[in-house]
């Protein structure tokens, strides 16, 4: 009998964390795709935090994306910056009530006491599968993988610090740790 692939595991695991991840969410007001928005801008750097980015993350509408934001915006969890250089371009910042709220929402606590009872090989694992079933789903379906710069092929270490040769910018280490919209992963998928 062959082997099915994890689809019931992964949706009965998304369902009791999106139960709880609702249950919190009461509390503060906010719908699941708010704190999305809230978590990927609290992690992307300034060449990702734009409305087009959250769009291309979350692969939402214009449209809803536009609305989350507003709400967002007008509960003051986030604030629009025009780019220095094209006014056209709005960067979006989240704000310390709103970095408060990412924190404290961030780490769900089924997964933390589930995760206490594993072992680091069952940790590693379970990392590492999770890690591959992801970048196949985003290689096979074309998806952007919005990886974390260190972990790009234009990621350069220097002597005195990092460089992106796609924006042939120099890069500080907080800056390496954020997620990239234009990230390229380093491993070549088949």
């Amino acid at each position: 009998m062959k082997t099915q692939l994890p689809l019931q595991t992964l949706e009965r695991l998304a369902s009791l964390l999106r139960s709880e991840r609702r249950n919190q969410l009461l509390e503060h007001g906010l719908l699941p795709i708010q704190l999305e928005v809230l978590q990927y801008l609290s992690i992307c750097n300034h060449y990702s935090d734009t409305p087009m980015g959250v769009t291309d993350y979350l692969n939402q509408t214009k449209g809803s994306v536009s609305q989350t934001l507003k709400v967002l915006e007008k509960k003051g969890l986030i604030e629009k910056i025009a780019d220095s250089k094209d006014k056209r371009v709005a960067h979006l910042k989240v704000t310390i009530a709103g970095q408060e709220l990412v924190g404290s929402l961030l780490a769900s606590p089924l997964l933390t006491q589930a995760h206490e009872n594993l072992d680091a090989v069952q940790s590693a694992n379970i990392n590492s599968a999770l890690n591959n079933l992801l970048r196949a789903v985003q290689s096979v379906h074309q998806f952007k993988s919005f990886g974390q710069c260190y972990s790009c092929i234009n990621h350069t270490k220097l002597k005195n610090g990092y460089f992106c040769e796609l924006t042939k910018e120099p890069l500080t280490k907080n800056d390496i740790e954020l997620i990239c919209r234009e990230h390229q992963p380093l491993e070549i998928t088949q």
